[in-house]
């Protein structure tokens, strides 16, 4: 069986106020709400550069804060999920293939290999959305990811935090798990028989 993971929130916490280490948390949240930093970092997961996603900010100085999460973005994913890595190395020891689809800024994706070096060796196929400039759940990412590793959707299960990206991948024919915690996963993993 193949098993595609999602990396951030899945193997790699990701935290974004972390990478603004000079405003408390409530003042981090405040800023984030303020500039619509979800809406702007799924540009950047979309290919877009930092400096292109900034101009849409029309505040100097907050224009200026958003720029810094490149040189602090190793601060808003320091932590891995040890549970979910101990879960991918059973699976892997059990014979499974193992690769990733993750919404991942092409900008940040060097950052975060060095960060956690077991991101550039854990996967057989690892497609970053940044890069491919293009996002799940569009069908386009799932079928990118089989045919760069010559498998069907169907020997696929995927695992993802996000509810719509696990919609989209059983729309385009693989299993799919909604990650949770990795005690949750580990059971479903275990009711497929795959552990």
């Amino acid at each position: 069986m193949n098993i595609v993971f999602d990396i951030g929130n899945v193997l790699i916490r990701w935290d974004a106020r972390s990478a603004f280490p000079s405003l408390d948390p409530a003042a981090a949240d405040a800023f984030l709400e303020r500039i619509g930093f979800s809406a702007l970092n799924l540009r950047g997961d979309g290919g877009e550069t930092w400096a292109e996603i900034a101009t849409a900010i029309a505040d100097q100085d907050d224009r200026a804060m958003f720029l810094s999460y490149l040189p602090n973005y190793a601060l808003a994913i320091a932590q891995s999920i040890e549970g979910t890595w101990d879960l991918l190395d059973r699976l892997r020891e059990g014979g499974h293939a193992i690769h990733a689809i993750t919404n991942w800024s092409a900008e940040t994706w060097a950052t975060g290999v060095a960060t956690h070096p077991r991101l550039g060796t854990a996967f057989a196929t690892a497609i970053v959305s940044g890069q491919e400039r293009v996002l799940k759940p569009d069908p386009a990412i799932f079928a990118l990811l089989c045919d760069r590793a010559g498998v069907a959707p169907e020997t696929c299960v995927f695992i993802d935090d996000s509810e719509g990206n696990v919609a989209g991948a059983r729309a385009f024919g693989m299993d799919a798990i909604h990650f949770t915690t990795p005690k949750a996963l580990e059971s479903s993993l275990t009711e497929r028989g795959l552990l």
